[in-house]
């Protein structure tokens, strides 16, 4: 498979996101973070990431806009519904089963975005359990990063078209329908917690009974996958179940999971969780585990002190702070020697000499390891020992000390050399197998690497389906916002309409002709009693000069009550003029000029118009 080349200006970026907003994007699949950062250096009209780096630096703000953009928050209820029926008939009677009365059901959601998912695990249980019986056993778990999608979903409203995928028995039994918006039943809401959680810095939630993961796997790289996928298995229990999206498959090499059925993406956790050494000590759900962290450090002290091994523990001052049963026993260690230099101590040179490799160890915050050390004890066997120091480090990664553990190996030392005599006594027949093995590893290679094409084009058919799912959901939201400003344009537009409409009736609900004028003279608005009047049409008329027009209004006279008017000397001013209309009619017409005055008394232009006078009898 390709590697996509690497762009030091793009990595500074999302560094750079990193230190400073706590977003971790490094484990993100390159191509669709690299669009949808583009499309926001678009919109800021910026060339080079160097360049968005900076633009960050002096507008805080735009992270909001970015991680927005990054965090595609695509989803509705019941989505592929195929999994959600299996769910119901075949997952959840399972993990019912195997519960007693009293034990709880613990669901995660993963990348919930804006809680569809979340909401519609609640229903599916709900309908295997019963509404009482999901009250007393059913917790959900619902986490994101984003804290705006996380806002809508603690909301539990959503407008007609986000319910679309509910089916309408559902939709009636768990929501309270008002004023065109579905609220989720207030009773059930309180069995699903919103929290904030990033899949790859955050301890994992544990004890978990069902895991669902879909669609947010896909945007991560490989590497990446495989460590969020570890920490699932530490968070599920034996048995357990993990839901992925349509997009999203676990390789064969995985032997932490068996698919139950792999075209719904749905795996059982089997295996040792090997991953849970990682995880000692998480504080994933602090309210349950109150008793544990108030003896926590009881046990820690209990499980130090029974420990196989002699272990001390030395502070960066040199001093003795700890020093476990087994030590104590083999260099005859006291509670009077605790707190006292090290230096001082035999410890500190016998079997070995360990003052210069802990002065090392904390100079350059590096383990280091002493091997196959002899030492003849008091009774006159002689031991070996492996001393291996190790650096020790608080929370914040600041050096607390150094722990020194002398590993005893002179059981394994006696066997290592019994080994080398049986190898030796082997040896003749290793020769005699060595064609027979030669051929047996040519045979294997070539399987090997028939083996190894096989699963390099399955992982590039698994990322390409991966990229297309991508943006898919990347159109799918895009496509949402065209549709909302289309909608927008369309009622704007019809407001103007029916504002252009109602202004044309205004004028020409008028008995004489009106002709609106801007700053410059230039027809802006002609109505049907000026074309009756003049014969000439709107259309030939709108945006010509005012003064240029060959009528039977003497507009020349007209010029300076015009100015007048758009000085804002005079508003109005009105004068009686002689006119010819278009069939030759000649008569008296009262004209009124306007000051065409917006907002703020700024006037905008002149209003002409013109009343045919009754003639006196």
């Amino acid at each position: 498979m390709n590697t996509p080349e690497i762009d030091p200006e793009f990595e500074a970026l999302l560094d750079y996101i990193k230190h400073n907003r706590g977003f971790d994007f490094t484990g993100y699949k390159r191509p669709s973070l690299i669009r949808r950062v583009q499309i926001r250096m678009q919109n800021a009209e910026i060339q080079t990431y160097g360049d968005y780096t900076d633009y960050l630096e002096v507008h805080p703000e735009e992270f909001s806009h970015l991680f927005n953009t990054i965090l595609i928050n695509v989803t509705s209820f019941f989505r592929d519904r195929a999994v959600w029926e299996y769910l119901e008939k075949e997952v959840v009677p399972k993990i019912v089963a195997r519960k007693i009365s009293t034990d709880r059901i613990r669901v995660w959601c993963a990348g919930c975005a804006s809680g569809q998912e979340a909401y519609t695990l609640a229903m599916v249980l709900a309908e295997v359990l019963g509404l009482e019986e999901f009250h007393q056993k059913v917790k959900i778990y619902a986490t994101n990063v984003d804290e705006i999608a996380l806002h809508q979903a603690r909301l539990a409203t959503y407008n007609a078209k986000g319910v679309e995928g509910i089916p309408i028995p559902l939709l009636e039994r768990y929501f309270n329908h008002n004023n065109g918006s579905y609220t989720f039943c207030p009773d059930l809401r309180r069995s699903v917690i919103f929290g904030r959680h990033d899949l790859l810095q955050d301890p994992p939630i544990s004890r978990i009974d069902l895991l669902s993961c879909r669609n947010t796997l896909m945007y991560f790289n490989a590497e990446t996958q495989a460590k969020i996928i570890s920490r699932f298995h530490f968070a599920l229990n034996e048995g357990s179940f993990l839901v992925l999206g349509k997009a999203e498959l676990l390789l064969t090499s995985n032997t932490s999971f068996v698919p139950l059925s792999l075209k719904q993406r749905i795996f059982i956790k089997t295996g040792l969780d090997r991953s849970r050494e990682y995880f000692t000590g998480s504080n994933h759900d602090k309210a349950q585990d109150t008793n544990f962290v108030a003896n926590d450090s009881l046990l820690r002290d209990a499980v130090f002190d029974i420990g196989n091994y002699a272990q001390i523990v030395v502070n960066i001052n040199g001093l003795l702070i700890l020093a476990n049963e087994q030590a104590r026993l083999l260099f005859k260690l006291n509670s009077k020697d605790i707190n006292r230099p090290l230096q001082e101590l035999e410890v500190s040179y016998r079997p070995v000499e360990v003052r210069s490799p802990i002065d090392q160890v904390i100079s350059t915050h590096r383990a280091t390891a002493i091997s196959s050390i002899g030492w003849a004890i008091s009774n006159g066997d002689f031991n070996y020992f492996d001393v291996q120091i190790t650096p020790l480090y608080d929370s914040r990664q600041n050096l607390l000390g150094v722990s020194v553990v002398f590993v005893e190996v002179s059981r394994y030392k006696k066997l290592q050399e019994e080994i080398e005599n049986a190898n030796q006594e082997l040896e003749m027949a290793y020769e005699q197998l060595q064609s027979t093995n030669e051929e047996l590893e040519t045979t294997n290679e070539e399987l090997q690497s028939a083996n190894e094409e096989l699963e390099t084009t399955n992982e590039e058919l698994q990322s390409t389906n991966e990229e297309l799912e991508t943006m898919n959901e990347e159109l799918q939201s895009s496509n949402e916002e065209l549709q909302t400003i289309n909608a927008e344009l369309r009622l704007r537009s019809e407001e103007l309409n029916q504002a252009n409409g109602f202004l044309e009736a205004i004028f020409n609900s008028l008995m004489g002709g009106v002709a609106v004028l801007n700053r410059e003279s230039i027809i802006q608005i002609w109505n049907d009693k000026s074309e009756d009047l003049w014969g000439l049409r709107s259309q030939e008329v709108v945006g010509q000069h005012f003064m240029n027009l060959d009528i039977g209004l003497p507009v020349e006279q007209l010029r300076q009550p015009i100015r007048d008017c758009l000085s804002g000397d005079i508003k109005t001013v009105e004068l009686s003029l002689t006119t010819v209309n278009r069939r030759g009619r000649t008569f008296q017409a009262k004209v009124t000029c306007s000051s065409l005055v917006g907002k703020l008394d700024k006037i905008r232009g002149v209003i002409v118009l013109v009343e045919e006078m009754d003639t006196p009898k």
